[in-house]
């Protein structure tokens, strides 16, 4: 886990009016939070996220640095790792990670293009890859998103979804289920 740089404040994220259920639910609102304040078109950011007590305790000089000075003892503290490399794949990358002990779980915020339910039956057949990505790109009804993936090593996960032209708190999607593959592959990295 890398020192903190540019991270959130590690405080449970209801600041939008957003309550959450769970700490995982708040660790993935908050990032999406601090991620509508560097706007879009960003590459892929990922972060470890810690037991907020565990990491107080631990090491209370980095605690200070992310502003977690407060009374709160429960919850999750999101801290930006580095930037992924450039060119890189995200499945590749995803697969070179190792997480150490005090790494409860981790979230990663990417932005990508959605379709609406139907539109696959308008895909073209046999098409490449490229050739898929265009006919994406190009859909009158695609909808840019921001996805921000949460898990944690014992299999719960959340997703807060984004949408560019509702680019407001209170219109984020949440759900565990709304990304699956993205959260599968985050689970993976703690195998």
């Amino acid at each position: 886990m890398s020192d903190a740089h540019n991270t959130p404040s590690g405080k449970p994220s209801e600041a939008a009016g957003l309550p959450a259920a769970t700490p995982l639910t708040r660790a993935a609102l908050e990032i999406d939070e601090y991620a509508a304040t560097l706007g879009w078109d960003l590459p892929a950011r990922l972060f470890a996220l810690v037991d907020t007590a565990k990491l107080r305790k631990a090491d209370p000089r980095l605690a200070k640095q992310l502003g977690l000075t407060g009374g709160e003892t429960a919850g999750l503290t999101p801290v930006e790792q580095e930037e992924l490399p450039a060119g890189t794949a995200l499945d590749k990358f995803l697969g070179t990670i190792a997480w150490p002990d005090q790494v409860v779980g981790c979230a990663l915020v990417v932005e990508r293009l959605m379709l609406p339910p139907g539109a696959e039956q308008t895909r073209p057949k046999n098409a490449t890859e490229s050739e898929l990505a265009d006919w994406v790109a190009n859909h009158p009804a695609r909808q840019e998103v921001r996805i921000t993936a949460a898990v944690l090593r014992d299999g719960s996960r959340e997703i807060a979804l984004r949408l560019r032209e509702k680019d407001v708190a209170r219109e984020v999607l949440t759900g565990p289920d709304l990304v699956p593959g993205l959260t599968e592959a985050l689970l993976a990295t703690f195998s």
